[in-house]
């Protein structure tokens, strides 16, 4: 783990360096001319999991395609609006705000007197405990997220006491230093108690989503081994191959494509399990996949290891 701080720099270019370096490039927009930024930054790093503390002291707007991982911003002081998949979301302590991987989005306003907590999430590893914590059918977190958590009770009010307490260690930047085996389950508990938090009904109630969609993860799901083309599902959907994408990504977090490659590992792993007998070419044609290596490469990002290794 570790702790960044220090003299908060006072131009915009070097601010936004500073935050771009612990969290996410972006682009910064001062919104009051001749506002000099006041910076506060510390950082506590568990691996995949990086939770900060972050106030600008100024009014800015900031767009960012979070690349590669997911954001939580939990707003301790002030407020914080931004463009959510269906429209203006504003949070205030009490709430947070869910930002997608690899979307682009936009915090309209954070305000001079607004301070976060944020939570980074790495996007694979986050998957990989979506599909741990909430149940086999749930392909990536996207699908299932809000994009705002009220944090007022329950579950939720314990994962933001949880991060709380974290957040505290920042200025101690030896915590657990030398224990990863520490590091580790701390990001696990800070993952499923944000999942369980933002995703109560996973795996009880599916999630409402256009008919168009529902439609093609249907026929996906029925013949994920089927050399599926982006032409052929925007044909069972009834639409256009770029609307269909489009849609893909505002309700389930990915492409077709990306969630017929998920289903097929799915379906991979449960065979790489239950039969030994087959070998892991075998099982890699089996669910569709082009060779062995494509198949291993797409199984290691999804869950981190080798089929080898997993078996």
């Amino acid at each position: 783990m570790s702790a960044r701080r220090g003299a908060a720099p006072r131009d915009w270019e070097r601010v936004s360096k500073s935050v771009a370096d612990a969290y996410f490039p972006h682009q910064l927009t001062p919104l009051r001319a001749g506002r000099e930024p006041r910076l506060t930054l510390r950082t506590l790093d568990l691996g995949p999991v990086l939770i900060g503390y972050v106030g600008w002291g100024a009014d800015v707007e900031i767009a960012c395609d979070y690349p590669s991982a997911y954001e939580v911003n939990l707003p301790l002081t002030g407020h914080l609006a931004s463009r959510g998949r269906h429209g203006l979301v504003t949070s205030v302590p009490g709430q947070a705000t869910v930002f997608r991987a690899d979307t682009p989005s936009l915090i309209t306003h954070w305000d001079a007197t607004c301070t976060v907590l944020g939570v980074k999430f790495d996007r694979d590893w986050l998957d990989r405990e979506a599909e741990r914590v909430l149940g086999a059918g749930t392909v990536r977190a996207a699908g299932a997220l809000p994009d705002q958590v009220p944090l007022e009770q329950g579950p939720a009010r314990d994962w933001r006491h949880l991060v709380a307490g974290l957040s505290s260690q920042m200025r101690d930047g030896s915590l657990f230093t030398d224990q990863p085996i520490v590091r580790e389950q701390l990001a696990g508990a800070v993952a499923a108690g944000f999942l369980l938090a933002g995703c109560p009904d996973a795996g009880r109630v599916p999630a409402p989503r256009p008919r168009a969609i529902t439609r093609v993860a249907d026929a996906i799901q029925a013949d994920p081994a089927r050399p599926w083309t982006a032409t052929e599902m925007a044909a069972v959907a009834g639409t256009t191959v770029r609307r269909l994408q489009e849609s893909f990504r505002a309700w389930v977090g990915c492409t077709p494509t990306e969630h017929l490659v998920g289903v097929r590992l799915q379906h991979a792993r449960a065979d790489l399990e239950a039969h030994p007998e087959l070998s892991i070419s075998e099982i890699a044609a089996r669910w569709g996949f082009s060779s062995a290596s494509r198949f291993a490469a797409a199984f290691r990002r999804r869950y981190g290891q080798s089929p080898s290794q997993f078996r």
